[in-house]
Order: C-alpha cells, then structure tokens, then sequence
C-alpha cells in the first residue's frame, strides 16, 4: 500500500495525489468506480480522505476483484459492487459516479478511436460535479524527449533489479502497452467534455492528472 508497484515511478505518490484531489474537488461524492482497480489500493487509498463511499470496482481478475473487496470492507465504506471484464464492456450508465479512478490502466487501450471511446464513456458516467482522476504510464509527442524519457525510466528499472529486470519490464511495454502523451490525454479529456483539466504530477514516464465535470 505504502510503496506501490515498484515499476511505477512515484506510484505512492501519485495514489495520493489521486485520492486527495478527489477529495478536495468531489466533497460531496457518494460513489466512486475504480478501473483496473487490482488489490484495491487507490480505493483503499480515497476512502481514508473520503469515509463511506459506495464502491464499484472493475477489473479483468476475478481474485484480484476479491482481494480488493476484502481488503475494502476492513475501511469504512458503503456497498461494494465487483465487475469482472473490460470497462469497454461494461455498462457504466449515465451521471452514474461521482469520483472514477483509472490507476495504470488506460495504457492498454490501442487506436485513436479505442481512446476515445473510452474516455466518452467514462464522462457520461459522470455526474455533473464529479471527477475522474488518472495515474498511468505516458510517452511524449517530441521524438527526441521520449527518448530522453526513456532513458532515464531505464536506468530507473536498472537501479532496482539490473539489466534483466529493465529488459523484462520493456518487452512487456513492447508487447502489452500503447501509452499516449499527457497532452493528448488532457486534449482528448477536454474533448469529450471535461471543462476543467489539470496536472497533478509528473516524472519521467508517469503522469498523474483529472478532470472535472462542470455542474449543469
């Protein structure tokens, strides 16, 4: 919970960052889903800043969705609903949220129309007022920045397990992710309909940012 995924640069950090600026901008929140929620770490996280939330939790593993629950029921939180599947799948409804979180996992989405699909789906479930906060893996629309980005969340991978953990950890990237810009993010957000965006931290190849649903 303290340290985070270790492959993630200022993950611990970053969860924070999340589930305080949900709380400072979503004070009244009710109800709160977590995309790619894992262990329920960000969840766990928010609830500490925002007691009694009801919780919906999506995730593609079933025992990580269990795990998440049980871990969840020891904070003081309200009902707790488990999604297995793919949030492009899953029925999320309209005005249906109040906070949703997406840690680490909208890096896995592939072409321009996959993005924007999702983050549609994601505004529409929001209700007016709410927010929707991001942590994630980012790449860099500048060729020789991304590569300078790059290279020092290599040497960052080195530093932690050597030169057979940084190998590892890229061919999964290689293989798995399809990261965008935080600038396309933010645009992309901004173009679905989020009035308010902003930065809440950024290191090499990791960003946390959100936005906010303006109120009708």
């Amino acid at each position: 919970m303290e340290t985070g995924q270790q492959a993630i640069i200022d993950a611990s950090l970053m969860m924070d960052l999340l589930a305080k600026a949900a709380a400072k901008t979503t004070p009244h929140a009710k109800r709160l889903l977590d995309i790619g929620c894992g262990a329920g770490n960000n969840t766990i996280k928010t609830l500490r800043y925002l007691n009694g939330l009801d919780c919906d939790l999506v995730d593609l593993s079933l025992p990580m969705l269990e795990k998440a629950r049980a871990r969840i029921l020891k904070e003081k939180t309200g009902e707790i609903r488990l999604f297995q599947g793919d949030v492009r799948e899953i029925e999320l409804g309209k005005d249906t949220y109040d906070v949703v979180l997406a840690a680490a996992v909208l890096h896995h989405l592939r072409d321009e129309s996959d993005w924007e699909f999702v983050f549609k789906k994601i505004f529409d479930a929001i209700s007016p007022g709410g927010s929707f906060w991001i942590s994630d893996m980012v790449f860099h629309d500048i060729p020789v920045i991304h590569e300078l980005m790059l290279e020092k969340y290599k040497d960052y991978l080195e530093s932690l397990g050597g030169k057979e953990y940084r190998a590892k950890v890229f061919d999964y990237i290689d293989k798995e992710d399809s990261p965008r810009s935080l600038t396309y993010q933010l645009e992309l957000m901004q173009k679905v309909g989020f009035e308010k965006v902003e930065i809440l931290h950024k290191s090499s190849c990791f960003a946390a940012f959100g936005g906010i649903k303006t109120k009708l």
